[in-house]
Parts: C-alpha cells; structure tokens; sequence
C-alpha cells in the first residue's frame, strides 16, 4: 500500500489519528484523496500535494497500487487547473448530466434515488454519521461514499466488522466498475489516473476486507 499518512480533506491537509494501525492511514488517506478529487474540481492545493507524492519504495510490496499512485503523481504533474474545471463538468455535470454517474443507485438499479440510497441513509443513521447539509448531492455519490469508508477507517472505537459490512453493501457492488469505466471515460484525462487508483485500491481493499470475488 502507498506510504500516504494524511491526506487533503475539502483540499486541506487533514491529519489521521495515530491511534489506527498503518496501514489503516494509508487506506484512511487513499478514500479521503478519492473523495475530494471526486467530490469538486481539484484546486491548485490538492494538485500540489499530489505533485509530491513520496516513491512507494518496495515495488513488489506495494504493486500495482504503487503504480498507481505513481501515475496519479505524474499525471498532476501534467495537470493544467485551469482545464480540470472543463474536465470535471465533462465528466461529472455536463449539460443535464457529465459522461460518468457518480451514484450507487444508478450503477445498481438504472434509476436515482432508489432503494440503495435508502438503505445507505438508514445504515449511516445507524453509524452516527450525519450528511454534509452543505452538500448537494445524494449520500450514494461516489465521494460520500469514500468519505464514509474514510471516517469508518479512522474510527477505532467502531468494530471492525462495520467497515467490511459498510463496504460490502455500499461500495463493492458498483465502485471498482465505476472506476473502470472512469478510466476509459472520452473525456477523461487527469480523471483517468483517478479511475486507475480507484480500481486497484478497490482490489485491494477486497483482499484486505476478505471480499471473496464471484
């Protein structure tokens, strides 16, 4: 897994707890990344920070998230901010609707605002965790729902069974597929490594939560 320790939260650095195990950061940080480059048009903060990205170190160790994060550094390096704006609303907003469907529902059952959007709110309800009243867009956004799994991952005093189980019915069904095809989206550029990190930091959550494949 990639040695981030913290990452950006609303484009501010924003600590982890030293209280959860390492490797535990490190997941904390890669769902809060993937939440805030999903969740708005990066900033010139947060494309900096991924500029810096430190080198994996053991290649074997860290496989292909390693290269993953690699080609997201690389690919901010490369990142113009002021086209990203074009590129989010591409592929996000659009004219009625982007290219991509950011929500579980749809990736789900075809439609918005379904029963998977139900069922997240009454398990967030469950877990504590109140919605952003800021925030526009239905709890099943694919970067709520990151930033769900970020909060569960940093949180030592819930059980450990919750993160698997929240990710087991809320983000293993649609959000590997949704980062696939993020990866081959027309109008992504900077977006594809995005897709590319989302997918294989999705396997890999799958082999560390146990996730048997089918």
């Amino acid at each position: 897994m990639a040695s981030i320790q913290s990452s950006p939260r609303d484009n501010q650095n924003a600590a982890v707890p030293a209280l959860i195990a390492e490797e535990d950061q490190a997941r904390a940080g890669t769902y809060a990344i993937l939440s805030s480059l999903l969740s708005d048009i990066p900033g010139q903060d947060l494309i900096d920070y991924l500029c810096h990205i430190p080198d994996p170190g053991d290649a074997e160790a860290h496989g292909d998230v390693g290269e993953a994060w690699l080609a997201l550094r690389e690919a901010a390096r490369k990142a113009d901010v002021s086209r990203l704006d074009d590129e989010f609303h591409a592929l996000f907003i659009g004219l009625g609707r982007g290219e991509m469907m950011p929500y579980g529902s749809w990736h789900l059952t075809g439609f918005l605002m379904e029963k998977p959007l139900s069922e997240l709110r009454d398990d967030l309800r469950a877990l504590g965790i109140e919605p952003d009243a800021a925030r526009k867009e239905p709890e099943d956004h694919i970067s709520s729902v990151c930033e769900t799994m970020s909060i569960l991952v940093e949180s030592p005093e819930l059980e450990a069974y919750r993160q698997r189980q929240f990710y087991l019915r809320h983000l293993h069904p649609w959000g590997e597929k949704f980062f696939r095809e993020l990866q081959s989206a027309r109008n992504a550029d900077f977006y594809r490594a995005v897709g590319l990190l989302g997918e294989r930091f999705m396997q890999l959550e799958n082999q560390y939560l146990n996730v048997q494949q089918h």
